[in-house]
C-alpha cells in the first residue's frame, strides 16, 4: 500500500510543477518510477522473508543438533553408570569367592589338624591298651598265645571289635581262654576296645 502512497505523491508533485495537465511524457516516467519501485520495494521484502525463513532454519537444525547431543550424552552417562554397576558386582563376586576358598583352605588344614591329632591319640590309647596283651600276644602281636590261638596281629579292626566284646560279654571261649580273656578287657569301655582295635590291626 505504502508503494501506491508515494506514486500518487509524486503524481500531485508533478502537477503543481506544471501547474497544467500533465505530458505524455511526464505520465510515463511516473509509471516507470513507480513500476521500478514497487519492484524494488518487493525485491527487498523477499529478501527480507527469505533471511528470516534462513534464520529459523538455522535455528531449527541447531535445536535439533542440541537435542540429539543431549540425548546422546545421557545415553553415555548412563552406559557408563551400568558398567560401572556391573564392575562393582563381578568386584564384590570377586571377593566373595575368595573368602569362600579361603573359608574352605583354612577347614581343610583345621580338619587335617584334628584329624591328625585324633589318630595320633587313638593309636597312644590303643599302644596303652595293649600293654596287657604283649605278655601273650608278644610285643609285635605274632605270638600265638599259650600256643594256641591264631596271631593277631594284622586282623581287621571290625574282627578283633567283634571278638574282644564277646570276650568281655563272657559269650567267647576260644581255646579254654574265655575267662583270661574276659578279665582283661572287663575294664575295658568301647572306646579302648575301638583303639585297641585299631593299634592290633595295623601291627605288620
Amino acid at each position: 500500500m505504502s508503494h501506491f502512497t508515494d506514486f500518487f505523491e509524486l503524481y500531485f508533485v508533478s502537477l503543481k510543477i506544471k501547474g497544467k495537465r500533465m505530458t505524455k511524457i511526464t505520465m510515463l516516467s511516473l509509471v516507470a518510477a513507480a513500476v521500478l519501485y514497487t519492484g524494488c520495494g518487493e525485491d527487498a521484502t523477499d529478501s527480507a522473508t527469505k533471511a528470516v525463513e534462513s534464520t529459523k532454519e538455522a535455528a531449527s537444525h541447531a535445536a535439533d543438533a542440541t537435542t540429539k547431543a543431549a540425548k546422546e550424552a545421557g545415553a553415555a552417562v548412563e552406559k557408563a553408570a551400568d558398567k560401572a554397576v556391573e564392575a562393582t558386582k563381578e568386584a564384590a563376586e570377586a571377593t566373595k569367592e575368595a573368602a569362600v576358598e579361603a573359608l574352605d583352605s583354612a577347614e581343610k588344614a583345621v580338619g587335617t589338624a584334628v584329624a591328625g591329632a585324633v589318630d595320633s591319640i587313638i593309636e597312644s590309647a590303643g599302644k596303652e591298651a595293649y600293654a596287657k596283651c604283649a605278655g601273650c600276644h608278644g610285643a609285635d602281636g605274632k605270638t600265638k598265645a599259650l600256643g594256641k590261638s591264631p596271631v593277631i596281629a594284622g586282623q581287621s579292626k571290625e574282627d578283633l571289635m567283634s571278638q574282644l566284646k564277646e570276650y568281655k560279654a563272657g559269650t567267647r571261649n576260644k581255646y579254654g581262654m574265655g575267662n583270661l580273656m574276659k578279665g582283661q578287657v572287663a575294664t575295658m569301655d568301647d572306646t579302648t576296645i575301638e583303639a585297641l582295635s585299631i593299634y592290633i590291626s595295623k601291627m605288620k
